[in-house]
């Protein structure tokens, strides 16, 4: 059912606009939830739920990247500097958009900013495009003037995240191809080369070795079975999934990944550089530190770290200073609790935080590059060593029967 509504947001301007909800109430607190009090609701027409209505529509079609994400905001950042009006600022970035995404998106929230609604409430009708980070730097920014600079930082925060996600996956996508491509090899020899090869040494009547014999069993068991071990496989995968999508198998799965011994210390170097930059900016955006602190912890994927935030925000709301209450020394590091402690000191936490976010990208980003440039050749070198068996055994009889033949006595 859909609802007229007028109201009031943080900043005391007057909104009003329509909303979907299935009675007066449940509309009421729908419109506090997005910041939007003392509203008044009243059912609204047909042609209103049509309209509403298709702006749902428009609005959940289709992915909106992290890339889509960056250009955005810093588009709409230097129309905005410019004293362009938000409506026309978003009308320009519909019509550029290439994108059925983002266009949908900036689409919806033209026409709910032409409405009535504040940038930030039309932002938050579309949660899985941009997370509460997003909608609570853009009120902060709307609050105190400061929209285009808040949108700036938003434009750099997605610009960053999506340069670490790009430097992760080049480091591990070429390693991928290769151990893909030779299982796929490997699977072929056994499944399809190896049984014509099988025949021939049966009709020879020669012993086999131990290594070529077991490939012949192992390549019997997968051309007999493969209806059973395919889904088996494919059950056993989708068990692995669903069990790390649920809380305690990803929690698990997190803190053995953080034990490593080499990859644990990667790990929260990671873990703590995005920390502190989502931290770091929320406070440079005027966002109070309790709130950043929900925040940033609604927005990390490390159960170990967000389970941290949790007992941060109960400290810091008992007024204990937030370097000590973020110092967990298994996965903060001393040189940022003391980092933290001297920003405090100085009343410079937000631009702290973000230098060492900063130093410790940095940092990863290295580690990346060498290790993109270490785990290659390994990789080769083992894939190669195991199609290389493989093919070895498959001939080794062969080889053996020549020796015997050319060592044999003479007639």
């Amino acid at each position: 059912m859909s609802f007229n509504y007028t109201g009031y947001d943080g900043a005391g301007n007057a909104v009003s606009g329509a909303i979907d909800a299935g009675a007066a109430a449940e509309a009421v607190e729908m419109l506090r939830r997005r910041g939007i009090f003392g509203a008044q609701v009243n059912p609204g027409s047909a042609r209103g739920a049509s309209a509403t209505i298709g702006r749902k529509k428009a609005g959940t079609g289709g992915k909106v990247t992290l890339r889509d994400l960056s250009q955005f905001f810093r588009q709409l950042s230097i129309l905005v500097s410019t004293k362009t009006p938000l409506v026309q600022a978003l009308d320009a970035l519909e019509k550029q958009a290439t994108e059925d995404g983002l266009r949908n998106v900036v689409c919806d929230l033209r026409e709910r900013v032409e409405r009535g609604e504040t940038f930030s409430s039309a932002l938050a009708a579309h949660p899985r495009a941009f997370d509460p980070i997003c909608r609570s730097m853009v009120a902060a920014g709307e609050s105190a003037g400061l929209l285009d600079q808040m949108l700036k930082s938003l434009a750099a925060l997605a610009r960053q995240q999506m340069n670490v996600r790009r430097s992760i996956v080049g480091a591990l996508t070429y390693p991928g191809i290769l151990i893909t491509v030779s299982f796929g090899v490997i699977i072929v020899l056994l499944v399809s080369v190896l049984p014509q090869f099988s025949e021939m040494f049966d009709s020879l009547q020669t012993p086999l070795p131990p290594s070529t014999q077991l490939l012949i069993e192992l390549s019997e068991i997968l051309r007999g079975y493969w209806y059973v071990l395919a889904p088996g496989f494919a059950a056993f995968v989708a068990m692995i999934v669903l069990w790390l999508k649920s809380d305690a198998g990803w929690a698990m799965m997190d803190a053995a990944l953080l034990r490593l011994p080499r990859f644990g210390p990667v790990r929260r170097s990671f873990a703590q550089a995005r920390l502190l930059r989502l931290l770091g900016t929320l406070l440079e955006s005027r966002v109070n530190l309790l709130e950043a602190l929900r925040l940033t912890r609604e927005s990390l994927t490390s159960a170990a770290y967000i389970d941290l935030l949790v007992r941060c925000e109960a400290s810091v709301e008992k007024g204990e200073p937030l370097a000590d209450s973020i110092g967990d020394a298994s996965l903060v590091s001393p040189s940022v609790k003391e980092a933290i402690a001297s920003g405090e000191r100085s009343g410079q936490v937000g631009p702290v935080l973000l230098q060492v976010a900063d130093f410790l990208d940095e940092d990863n980003e290295q580690f990346l590059k060498i290790l993109s440039a270490l785990i290659e050749p390994i990789v080769l070198t083992i894939m190669g060593l195991l199609v290389g068996g493989v093919a070895i055994s498959m001939f080794l009889p062969m080889f053996d029967l020549a020796a015997n033949a050319g060592g044999g006595p003479a007639q």
